[in-house]
């Protein structure tokens, strides 16, 4: 009984490699996005207090 072992192949969820070429046609510098960051930070701040 030991022998009717069914095999599963290995994953090679590790190996696949995906298309790094692809580009999304929005691109935003890190910058930019600390910025806008700080901003609703400050506006949230402002409202709390104010309110």
């Amino acid at each position: 009984m030991s022998q009717d072992k069914i095999q599963m192949p290995t994953s090679g969820g590790g190996l696949v490699r995906y298309s790094e070429e692809a580009k999304s046609k929005i691109e935003i510098k890190p910058e930019v996005v600390v910025v806008i960051l700080a901003v609703v930070i400050v506006i949230g701040l402002i409202l709390k207090f104010t309110l």
